[in-house]
């Protein structure tokens, strides 16, 4: 999955320091992500890839992480592809790098991104926040209300019966690739519970014999995935809600396509129970 960049290690641990010329950085314009024109995988730049047309970029970043000993900063800042050999590029290229601790990089970088730029201002009075010199949190000097990194409880469920995985596709929607049944956890329900009630609204089922597989970090849409085998619970009669899904279908596991992207966990659960690694 794309948080598996081993041998190499993901630190996210808050820094206060100043970024030096050797230091990468990270740039977005929206869903955008500048890179390198000429290179075939995501090549972010340096500072010193900058330093003569943007001099004082460095004292306008912010840290972020670290992979290795890789620091990894952001900057906020207008025209960058402006200096030639140096482009934006669509953040969905972070779905297909072959080198995931490059594309988990840039994901978990627009995360911060969004955070950053959705909490300029306080939700509870509305002045200017400041970041912290202490830790990734953002406060208002105001009132004092401080903000973190907002993170979503969100299950995924491959529904079973027999040799049959419940597959999906979603409605309205670019992706059109199968998927399995996900929603978002809801105030006062534990993850269980949120299964339950998700595919119950989404193809009209019950089920039982819950199975945890992993979880997984989703920097796409904020979230923390927790992935669950769950076994057919009586009739297999799907009813669709066809707000969410345009497709819900029972495949026989030797009918189930191979997994083309191995960055998700949907991806890594279809691809278990179709090669029955996964006992259940």
């Amino acid at each position: 999955m794309i948080q598996d960049i081993a041998p190499k290690v993901f630190y996210n641990n808050y820094k206060n320091k100043k970024a030096e010329p050797q230091y990468l950085f990270l740039s977005y314009d929206e869903d955008m992500v500048l890179v390198r024109e000429d290179k075939d995988k995501l090549w972010y730049p340096s500072f010193s890839d900058y330093e003569k047309e943007f001099p004082h970029l460095a004292d306008k970043s912010q840290f972020l992480f670290n992979i290795d000993n890789i620091n990894y900063f952001m900057v906020d800042e207008k025209g960058l592809d402006s200096v030639d050999g140096w482009v934006y590029v669509s953040t969905n290229k972070f779905r297909t790098e072959t080198k995931y601790w490059r594309s988990f990089a840039g994901a978990v970088g627009r995360q911060l991104n969004r955070w950053y730029t959705n909490h300029r201002f306080c939700s509870k009075c509305g002045n200017p926040t400041k970041k912290s010199d202490m830790e990734r949190m953002l406060y208002c000097e105001s009132c004092g209300f401080h903000t973190y990194p907002t993170i979503s409880p969100c299950v995924i469920v491959a529904v079973h019966n027999g040799s049959k995985l419940l597959l999906t596709k979603y409605a309205g929607r670019s992706y059109s690739r199968y998927a399995l049944i996900a929603g978002f956890a809801e105030i006062g329900e534990s993850l269980e519970q949120t299964v339950h009630r998700e595919v119950q609204e989404e193809v009209g089922l019950k089920v039982k014999n819950l199975k945890f597989y992993k979880s997984q970090p989703w920097p796409f849409t904020d979230t923390l995935l927790s992935g669950f085998y769950a076994e057919l619970d009586g009739d297999d009669t799907i009813t669709l809600d066809k707000n969410e899904l345009a497709v819900g279908e029972w495949l026989d596991r030797k009918d189930i396509p191979p997994a083309d992207l191995k960055i998700s966990l949907t991806g890594e659960m279809m691809e278990a129970f179709r090669t029955g690694t996964i006992e259940l």
